[in-house]
């Protein structure tokens, strides 16, 4: 899985992982400014980056899903890190607010991201937050037609491998 191969004994050398998510995160906010307008993404409110992002003069459907496959390849699952987890967490949950064409988004990501992407949702449900929830509720439900129960079965069974 193409998740779990870039950290391969995750443990070993936190720092070289915080690297990493760091470099995974400006590569994604190069393409989220391509789909919004050029402005630091962590200072921006959720509420006005959503906006901003689904207004009808914004273009480039395919950079919020190209961003998402960049958060989801890496992601540091058999590490216990708490700091390696809420880093990755957080590049994943910003890609996955920016989504509006959910079934453009499955037409456009590959099978082998749909377990991690399950899981990520689980964590975001987690939350309480009502704009996370609400998002991760419409995804939760187009992942779940599309990879079917075996992907939540897999997600809720795998204690090892958590984001």
């Amino acid at each position: 899985m193409a998740s779990s191969a870039a950290y391969p004994d995750a443990d070993e050398n936190l720092e070289a992982i915080i690297t990493r998510i760091e470099q995974k995160s400006r590569k994604i906010e190069t393409l989220l400014k391509q789909y919004a307008p050029p402005f630091p993404l962590l200072s921006t409110p959720p509420q006005l980056l959503i906006r901003l992002l689904i207004s009808p003069r914004r273009g480039g459907r395919s950079k919020p899903v190209e961003a998402l496959k960049t958060a989801l390849e890496g992601s540091p699952l058999k590490t216990r890190d708490k700091r390696c987890k809420s880093a990755n967490w957080i590049v994943v949950h910003r890609t996955m607010m920016v989504i509006r064409d959910v079934d453009g988004m499955f037409n456009s990501l590959d099978p082998e991201y749909y377990d991690i992407l399950m899981k990520y949702l689980y964590r975001g449900l987690s939350t309480g937050d009502r704009p996370t929830c609400d998002q991760y509720l419409k995804i939760h439900e187009k992942l779940t037609e599309k990879a079917g129960l075996g992907c939540i079965l897999r997600s809720l069974a795998d204690t090892v491998n958590t984001v």
